[in-house]
């Protein structure tokens, strides 16, 4: 499928953001979905996953801060971030199973 993400922006920290990750086609049969992030110089990290079981895992830099959620039936994945510091600003990736990715959407916290 083609992944394509939105909501990105400029943000103050402490600032809050939703990114979303729009889907060409059903991703119902895409068992984990995924978002990666990539800062200036720096190698694409992941952030979180979640499973069709509703099953997530974080990234220790944004656990208790960061949010993924998805609705197969709106073929729609999302990245709610709250409490958000400099050191998030990166591109952020969509990624799915069947190795899809997004393009990317830049996210910048700054003040």
């Amino acid at each position: 499928v083609q992944l394509v993400e939105s909501g990105g922006g400029l943000v103050q920290p402490g600032g809050s953001l939703r990114l979303s990750c729009a889907a060409s086609d059903s991703i119902a049969s895409i068992y984990v979905m995924r978002w990666y992030r990539q800062a200036p110089g720096m190698q694409r990290e992941f952030v979180a996953f979640i499973t069709n079981d509703g099953i997530t895992v974080y990234a220790n830099s944004v656990k208790g801060r960061f949010t993924i959620s998805r609705e197969n039936t709106r073929k729609m994945v999302y990245l709610q971030m709250n409490g958000l510091k400099a050191e998030d600003t990166a591109v952020y990736y969509c990624n799915g199973d069947d190795g899809s990715w997004g393009q990317g959407i830049q996210v910048t916290v700054s003040s």
